[in-house]
């Protein structure tokens, strides 16, 4: 049998299990061994014990702990619901002000969390209800949070990047910061689309009557904003510290852990409850996504001992005669057309060991690409008929949000994260410029 016949067989056996819902580690794990051991006998077994060493060795893989650490301990702890109390008095008088203040506080609970589940518990527990109390339509504020916490899984500190790194072998300090200004360009044009709507039809999101605005003190909104800019000096006290040289990116993460603790600590708020909760969550999220990177580089060491890379590369570049750009589109199509079925995780798991070597033999930068990769994560996390936040959105939501509002909600969101894509493909210095400015010093 040929190699590219193995290759092909070693694929689709991995999709078969997944299809069989076992979990995504399991099932690529188990492949990658039992195709190791098929091909090179007793020697095959060495690689998934090198795959675990690497994984153990892979120094910025502690970051991974301690940033859910922080945001979990942020949630739990009750500072994260300061922000949105704080949004909404300063930003209730403007229509549509509450929505685009919950964009804002996603985007800072993904800047604590680097997960997109944290920013939808956040928002459909405490954003949502309010919105829908206030006169909000519910299916425009449905999608502003789906949306919204999406964001987690491009702005820093991205899980979803942190495990790209690992299996493209690329910085994550440099992937984080490539993460800046994509993430921010597409909150703003969220907010921008929200702001215009609610100009154009008042009645989708009403401001704060004045009866309502005087009821509140200029006391009141102090108070709020001292509150409410606890969680915001974590983050960027710790990500100014990155910046200016003075900690590395491991200890930047242990230095926003070990802030959150004192905060949570310091307005009374940490309990054994809170602690049990938060390791807990640390621990699974940890674990789950350690497991997966050490599946996914055995079974990318295997597949490139196949040559399957260059097989792939010579079908699309000299049999089918595409060009790189094309290639890179076709890419970004299959992405979403998986997103349907699978997570994140799962499809960077499935096509990493095709897609990013024939990335870089494409001549294209593998940090951009990390980048596009996430940003058409969200597009496909939102994409019907088994978008990823649209079932987290239907568990969350109260009785009066159905699934066809659900579904309705995404489509004025999805058009904007596919222009914010086609933006930064167009302009690659959006994602590279940061990390270059910064590295460069």
């Amino acid at each position: 049998m040929s190699y590219e016949m193995i290759a092909l067989l070693m694929f689709s056996t991995m999709m078969l299990m997944l299809l069989t819902g076992k979990r995504v580690f399991g099932a690529i794990g188990f492949v990658a061994v039992i195709f190791a051991l098929g091909m090179w006998g007793d020697g095959g077994s060495e690689m998934a014990f090198s795959a675990a060493m690497k994984l153990m060795k892979w120094y910025p893989l502690l970051t991974l702990p301690l940033f859910v650490y922080m945001g979990y301990m942020l949630s739990e702890s009750g500072l994260a619901d300061d922000l949105y109390r704080m949004f909404h008095v300063w930003m209730g008088p403007v229509r549509g002000g509450l929505a685009i203040g919950t964009i804002v506080l996603m985007v800072a609970v993904s800047a604590m969390n680097g997960l997109s589940v944290a920013g939808m518990a956040i928002g459909a527990s405490i954003a949502l209800p309010e919105l829908l109390r206030r006169g909000y339509d519910k299916v425009m504020v449905t999608g502003v949070i789906q949306a919204g916490s999406s964001l987690g899984i491009l702005v820093p500190p991205s899980v979803v990047l942190v495990l790209y790194g690992m299996i493209a072998r690329q910085p994550v300090g440099q992937l984080w910061l490539a993460g800046v200004f994509p993430g921010l360009l597409m909150a703003g044009m969220f907010m921008l689309y929200i702001a215009i709507r609610c100009w154009l039809q008042p009645e989708m999101g009403p401001a704060l009557s004045k009866e309502e605005r005087a009821e509140i003190t200029w006391a009141d909104k102090i108070g709020l904003l001292k509150a409410g800019v606890v969680p915001l000096f974590i983050f960027f006290s710790m990500t100014g510290l990155f910046l200016m040289g003075i900690t590395s990116l491991v200890e930047s993460s242990a230095v926003g852990a070990l802030a959150a603790t004192i905060a949570a600590l310091a307005k009374r708020r940490l309990n054994r409850a809170v602690m049990e909760e938060t390791l807990r969550k640390t621990l699974s999220i940890s674990c789950m996504f350690m497991w997966i990177i050490l599946a996914a580089l055995a079974f990318g060491a295997v597949f490139d001992g196949l040559g399957a890379v260059k097989a792939i590369e010579s079908l699309f570049v000299d049999q089918l005669g595409l060009g790189p750009w094309q290639i890179l589109i076709m890419m970004q199509i299959s992405f979403v057309l998986m997103g349907m079925f699978l997570d994140d995780t799962a499809m960077l798991v499935i096509v990493a060991p095709l897609y990013v070597p024939l990335v870089g033999a494409l001549g294209f930068d593998l940090v951009w690409y990390g980048v596009l990769y996430t940003i058409t994560c969200q597009i496909a996390y939102m994409t019907p008929p088994f978008g990823y936040n649209l079932f987290l959105m239907r568990a969350m939501a109260p009785p009066e949000v159905t699934l066809k509002d659900i579904y309705k909600s995404i489509t004025p969101f999805v058009i904007i994260m596919a222009m914010a894509l086609g933006i930064v493909m167009v302009f690659p210095q959006i994602a590279l410029w940061l990390p270059e400015w910064h590295y460069a010093r």
